[in-house]
This record gives C-alpha cells, structure tokens and sequence, in this order.
C-alpha cells in the first residue's frame, strides 16, 4: 500500500468562511466549534464564519481558526478509514498534525493553540519584530546575508519553505537591510509580511519561556504516528521530545523542505494537505515536482475523496 504523509497548514492559510460546511452538516464539526467557542471565550464561529478578514488574520484568532477546521477534518479522515503513516505541520500546523497522532486531545490542543497565539503577540509588542519572503537566492547566501548584518537588533532565516523561497524574521532595521541586499543579490522577490511579531526568531524567547511553562504542565502522551518536527526534521513520537520541540520551535526556523525529504526519504510515497489552502501543496512541487499531493479542505472534497 501507499505510504501516505498527512500535512497540516499555518498561519496565512486562513479564510472567511473556512469549516461553515464542516459546521453545518457533521455532528463533529459542530461540536468542535461549539466547544472552542466555550474555551476561547469569543465569538470564534462568527469571526471565522463571517469575518471581517482583517478580525480572522489577526493572530490569536488565526491560529485557533486553522486548528479548529483542520483537526476536524483529519478526525473525519480517520473516521473513514484513512490513516496516516507519518505527519508534519507548518509551525501552527505542528499542533494539528500532534493532535491527529495522539499527543492530546483535541481541547488541550486549542487551548495550547491559544495560549500560544496570545503569547506570540504579546512577544511582538515588548520586541518590535517583522519578517520578510525572499524568492530567488539560495538558502546558503540569505543566511550568509543575515549574518553579514551588524546594525541594530537582529535578523535571521525563519522559514525554509521550499529552494528559493525563505522567510527572514527580526528587527525592522535588519529585515530592511536584508531585503536590499538580498534585492542586490538578485532575488526575484524581496517584500515585508504584514505580521505582528518576528516568529521563529530569539526574539520570541519571552512567548517560550511562557509556552515552555504551559507545556511542562500538561500530561502529552506517545503519539500513534511519527510527527515530523519543523525544529529538526526528525519523526518524534515520545512525549518528552514532543515538548521539547514545541517549545524550541518558536525560536527556530522552521525547516520545511528538508522535513519534507525525510518524510520522502523514511518511504512516502504520497502527501495529503488537510485543512485551509493549497499552501503545502504548492511548497511541495516547489521542493520535489515528483511528489505526488493532494489537498483537503471541505466536506465536498473529503466526501469525493472516497468515490
């Protein structure tokens, strides 16, 4: 049989009226969402169902709004039949992919979520941070770029999505710095992210050290499934390596392309996106044009999954 790898999306993945259908017509997708709507303490169906985007893209409700859709459709996916053999997550979707493998349930999982969220913008208001996506230059001359920097604050790569295509996280003064050399250095694309903090940056270390707290007092178990982490690309399925990548995760860049080979290299075969966008599977091509990847993101297309 096909040895099958489940993706799960992050943040930017989001739209108005992602999982209405998922709410509307499954008895899970409707308790799921109530559910958050008690834990979270917000009007969480109606900023997701409705909007506006300006309220979705925003990052404490973000990253509950992926976690929620996608982590009902990969328990619908299971539901059916279909299992995974090994899992991955960008950053957020770390999260997701955990709580599809059975490191905990699906409320500790938002409730993590949320707290993280909250902590990552609250890291972005005590260290003014941004980040920036550089297409066209290699992973070696950004990082080599990023360590040339010696004025203000910091900057650093953050996300190695596919070859070519990085984002840099850190001070404004570095990021702008970076971007015109990078533009120097002949990038095709060299342009600032609306996001509110330098994810994947030391500049986050006072939303890890609260995480970390977070973390250290929960019961995560074992998971089921090997979880390829975005720290170092390596399937975890213990409880004490799950925490710790959690948590150094938010400091670190997240190494997207090379989690993505070794889940080809560990022997599979094809990959399946589950939750908002098409954002992995267009990373996917990017990173290897012979992977095969699909993606789920409605009701229609998981039911049609099936035929």
């Amino acid at each position: 049989m096909t040895k099958l790898g489940w993706l799960f999306p992050g943040q930017a993945s989001q739209k108005v009226g992602m999982g209405l259908d998922l709410y509307n017509e499954t008895e899970l997708g409707k308790e799921y969402f109530d559910t958050a709507q008690e834990i979270l303490n917000c009007d969480i169906k109606s900023i997701v169902f409705q909007g506006p985007e300006e309220k979705l893209k925003q990052t404490e409700y973000t990253q509950p709004a992926i976690y929620i859709v996608s982590v009902i459709l990969g328990h619908l996916m299971m539901d059916k039949g279909i299992k995974p053999n090994a899992l991955a997550g960008h950053s957020l979707g770390e999260y997701s992919a955990l709580t599809i493998a059975g490191a905990f349930e699906f409320k500790t999982g938002l409730k993590l979520v949320s707290d993280r969220a909250k902590f990552m913008a609250k890291a972005g208001q005590i260290e003014k941070g941004t980040m920036a996506a550089i297409v066209g230059i290699d992973d070696e001359m950004i990082e080599s770029i990023c360590s040339d920097y010696t004025g203000k604050g910091i900057v650093k790569a953050a996300n190695f999505n596919s070859p070519g295509q990085i984002v840099i996280s850190g001070t404004p003064d570095g990021i702008k710095w970076v971007i015109n050399k990078a533009k120097e250095s002949g990038a095709r694309m060299a342009i600032e992210l609306n996001v509110s903090g330098a994810f994947h940056s030391p500049l986050m270390a006072s939303a890890r050290e609260h995480l970390a707290e977070v973390l250290n007092s929960l019961e995560i178990s074992d998971t089921i499934y090997p979880v390829f982490t975005n720290v170092d690309s390596k399937p975890v399925i213990k409880s004490n390596e799950i925490k710790d990548s959690l948590i150094r995760q938010l400091e670190n860049p997240v190494h997207w392309s090379r989690s993505i080979m070794a889940m080809k290299d560990s022997g599979i075969q094809s990959f399946l996106e589950i939750g908002p966008g098409k954002v992995l599977q267009g990373l996917n091509k990017r990173i290897d044009r012979s992977l095969k990847c699909s993606g789920i993101e409605s009701l229609h297309q998981l039911e049609n999954f099936f035929v």
